[in-house]
């Protein structure tokens, strides 16, 4: 499958998020990715290297930039596949959501590469991956000028790896404690107890379907119950204000600013609930990992507006937002050009996938 041992002293590659050196032996709490192309062995049997390579590159960087798009480390290539950490050396507390937004990436990604690679009358290409979170030590050595070492030592990259060999093809295989950490915020399918060599007890794998209803803490939270809101009735009837002049047809816009933990995010909460049948509700979010895609919180409100889902084609994207602003007002129709740019649902050759 092309992966490594987790104790192994490997070289990280270049362009990786800054970060201090991890001191000997730190401990750290990580999620290991490991991701493979099924069939590459096989594939590159038949062909020329030169061929081969022209084929498993373009792969192996959209592994790699799913991998940086969430600020992971790409710690290792394996030649068909990567071994990637989240949560060291740059420490997020999402570390979890990020490994799985960037499976998702990569499964995405790879995809769209592998129809065009059969339309042009190659092999189509597929990729399983693997995912774990739990402790490790880490230590990283300076071995040149401009290399270093970076290992994580310890069971999880291990567990992760055995994930990847489980995963079906074309998929991404988790442990429980990774679907503890993620539920709600992802889709999970169980796939049962499994034998996994290294460890003494079946360990539960799940197949990771897709992007759960969740985005914020506080969602999750409310589904477990909320305490009692109080306290900010002043508030309130401002936002309440608001939204009266906005449906006499002046527009407004509302900004809640305080110390983090204070509850602006409870406030839009249980503004939204007094409020939510009075008019549509489009929401967007600014999430952590989303400072390397440009106009996310746009895209994110466009999504909910056209309705648009992840497992929707270019055919069904396009028809919905095709639909929805001829609908809406015919003189928006020199708009589609851009939102078809700004949704994802253009051709390589357009120039709006060119800017």
């Amino acid at each position: 499958s092309g992966t490594a041992a987790a104790g192994a002293s490997v070289r990280v590659m270049a362009d990786q998020p800054e970060a201090s050196p991890a001191t000997d032996g730190e401990r750290k709490m990580v999620t290991a990715m490991f991701a493979d192309i099924k069939g590459s062995v096989e594939l590159m049997e038949d062909l020329d290297p030169e061929e081969a390579l022209a084929i498993i590159d373009p792969a192996l960087k959209l592994m790699i930039e799913a991998v940086r798009r969430y600020d992971g480390l790409v710690v290792q290539s394996t030649g068909d596949g990567i071994f990637a950490l989240f949560g060291a050396p740059v420490a997020h507390e999402d570390h979890p959501q990020r490994a799985l937004y960037a499976a998702l990436r990569l499964q995405e990604e790879l995809k769209r590469y592998s129809d065009r690679m059969r339309h042009e009358g190659g092999l189509p290409l597929q990729a399983r991956v693997g995912v774990n979170t739990g402790e490790v030590v880490v230590r990283s050595i300076e071995t040149g000028e401009a290399h270093t070492e970076y290992t994580p030592i310890g069971h999880t990259a291990n567990l992760a790896a055995r994930m990847q060999v489980l995963a079906p093809i074309g998929s991404i295989a988790a442990t429980e404690q990774v679907r503890k950490l993620c539920e709600g915020y992802f889709l999970f399918n169980g796939l049962g107890p499994t034998k996994v060599k290294g460890v003494s007890e079946p360990v539960s794998v799940y197949e990771v379907a897709g992007l759960g209803p969740l985005r914020t803490r506080l969602e999750r939270s409310a589904g477990c119950g909320l305490t009692k809101f109080v306290g900010r009735q002043r508030e309130m009837d401002a936002m309440k204000a608001a939204g009266q002049r906005a449906r006499a047809g002046h527009g407004q816009i509302v900004a809640a600013m305080a110390d983090p933990g204070i509850g602006k995010s409870r406030l839009l909460f249980e503004f939204k609930a007094t409020s939510r049948s009075e008019w549509m509700v489009l929401e967007a979010f600014s999430v952590s990992h989303g400072k390397a895609s440009a106009y996310l919180p746009v895209i994110d409100l466009l999504h909910g507006y056209f309705k648009i889902l992840a497992e929707d084609d270019t055919r069904t994207r396009r028809e919905k937002i095709n639909g929805k602003v001829i609908t809406l007002d015919r003189t928006l129709e020199d708009a589609l050009p851009y939102l078809f740019g700004l949704l994802g649902p253009i051709d390589g050759d357009d120039p709006f996938a060119q800017m």
